[in-house]
C-alpha cells in the first residue's frame, strides 16, 4: 500500500483534508499519516473538534505557533524532515499558503520525496502577501498541481509550467466537497442563530482577520466606520479575530456592531446559511459565500477568486467606508443566480484519483 504524509496548520486546512481523508480511507488503496504543525493555534480545534468533524486525529503535532516566518518555517522544516525520516512516504501532501505548505513541500522535495499541492495555481499577484510568496514556491517544486479553477490552470500555464516536468489537473475546489458535506449536520451541531437571536435573512455576516487591515489604523477604521453605518440598516455580526480585537481595544475603538467571540466550523456554517450578503478579507469565506449563495463584499485590494468578481457574485472594494456602503446597498436589493457551475463536483473523489496516478506512475 502506497503512503502520504498530510502536513496541515490550520482548521480550514483540516476541514478541507477532512474530505479526502474520508475518500482515502472508503477506498483502502492509501495510506494516510496526518502532521499537525500547530501554525495557527485555535481553541476550538480540541478533541470534539476532530470527533464531531469526522477528521482523523493527527499521528504527529508539533505545537510550533506565536513566531516569526523564518523560526517558524524553520522549527517545520526540521521537524517535518524528521518525521518523514521515520515515516518514508511515498509523497507529501500540502494545502494552500500557510508556512506549514512551504516547509512540508521543502522538507519533501529535499529528501525526494513527491510533493502534492492541493489549491495550486493561485495567484493575488501581491508579493507583500507572505502567503502569495508560499503558494508560488510550493507550485514550483511540486509533483502534482491540483488546481481549483481555470484560473489557476491559465496562471501556470502563463508562468511557462507546460514546460516543466510537472502533472498538472483541473481538479474542483475540495471546499465545495466540505461545505456541501457538513451543511447536512450544522443545523444539529449549533445553535448560533437562536442563541443570537438573529433574524434569518436579515443580518450581515462580516470578518477582518488580515494584516494589511488590522495593522493600518486608518484602513481599519475606515472599514469598521462602514460596518457601523450598515448595522443601522441591517444587523452586522462579526466573529471577532483575536488579533483584530487586540488592536481595537489599543486605539480605543469600539465599533457598534454585534462583534461575538471566534465561533466553530458548523457556526459559520450556520451564519453563512442564513446571513443576507457578507463582508471579509478572507479568501476562503468569499468561496463559502457563494456555496452558500450569498453575495460577498472584499474587503482587500484584490482576490485570488477572480471568477466570483468576473460573474458578479463578489466586489473589491479596499478599505473605503463608501465603496464599501454602495456595495452593500447594490447586494442588498440583487438577486443573483447561484446556479453556474465554477468549481467543480466530486472534488474529493477527483483528487484522490490523480494522487493514485502520480503514486502509480
Amino acid at each position: 500500500m502506497k503512503k502520504i504524509v498530510t502536513v496541515l496548520g490550520a482548521r480550514p486546512q483540516f476541514v478541507k483534508a477532512a474530505v479526502l481523508s474520508r475518500i482515502i480511507h472508503e477506498h483502502q488503496e492509501i495510506e494516510e499519516i496526518i502532521v499537525h504543525t500547530g501554525q495557527h493555534f485555535d481553541a476550538n480545534m480540541s478533541a470534539v473538534f476532530f470527533e464531531e468533524m469526522e477528521i482523523p486525529k493527527p499521528a504527529y503535532n508539533l505545537e510550533i505557533n506565536s513566531l516569526g516566518h523564518g523560526a517558524m518555517t524553520g522549527q517545520m522544516l526540521e521537524k517535518i524532515e524528521a518525521i518523514l525520516t521515520i515515516e518514508k512516504p511515498d509523497a507529501v501532501v500540502v494545502y494552500g499558503d500557510t508556512n506549514s505548505t512551504i516547509a512540508g513541500s521543502l522538507a519533501a522535495k529535499k529528501m525526494q520525496i513527491k510533493v502534492i499541492h492541493i489549491e495550486a495555481g493561485l495567484r493575488s499577484f501581491n508579493m507583500n502577501m507572505p502567503e502569495e510568496i508560499n503558494r508560488i514556491l510550493t507550485d514550483r517544486i511540486s509533483d502534482l498541481l491540483c488546481c481549483p479553477t481555470d484560473s489557476a490552470l491559465l496562471n501556470l500555464k502563463n508562468e511557462g509550467y507546460d514546460n516543466l516536468p510537472i502533472q498538472i489537473e483541473k481538479n474542483g475546489d475540495i471546499m465545495k466537497d466540505a461545505v456541501e458535506y457538513y451543511s447536512k449536520v450544522s443545523a444539529e451541531k449549533s445553535n448560533i442563530i437562536s442563541d443570537l437571536k438573529l433574524k434569518k435573512n436579515e443580518f450581515v455576516l462580516a470578518t477582518i482577520h488580515r494584516q494589511e487591515n488590522t495593522d493600518d489604523v486608518k484602513k481599519l477604521k475606515s472599514i469598521f466606520e462602514a460596518l457601523e453605518e450598515i448595522h443601522s440598516d441591517c444587523q452586522v455580526v462579526l466573529p471577532i479575530h483575536p488579533r483584530t480585537k487586540k488592536i481595537l481595544e489599543k486605539h480605543h475603538f469600539k465599533p457598534n456592531i454585534t462583534l461575538v467571540d471566534p465561533v466553530g466550523y458548523f457556526s459559520m456554517l450556520e451564519l453563512l446559511k442564513h446571513c443576507k450578503m457578507v463582508i471579509s478579507d478572507s479568501g476562503g469565506l468569499q468561496k463559502e459565500a457563494f456555496f452558500n449563495k450569498k453575495n460577498c463584499i472584499i474587503v482587500r485590494e484584490e482576490t485570488e477568486w477572480v471568477e466570483l468578481v468576473e460573474n458578479g457574485f463578489a466586489e473589491i472594494v479596499g478599505s473605503s467606508k463608501t465603496k464599501i456602503v454602495e456595495t452593500f446597498i447594490k447586494f442588498k436589493n440583487l438577486e443573483s443566480n447561484f446556479n453556474k457551475e465554477l468549481y467543480g463536483t466530486n472534488v474529493g473523489e477527483n483528487i484522490h484519483q490523480s494522487i493514485l496516478t502520480l503514486l502509480n506512475n
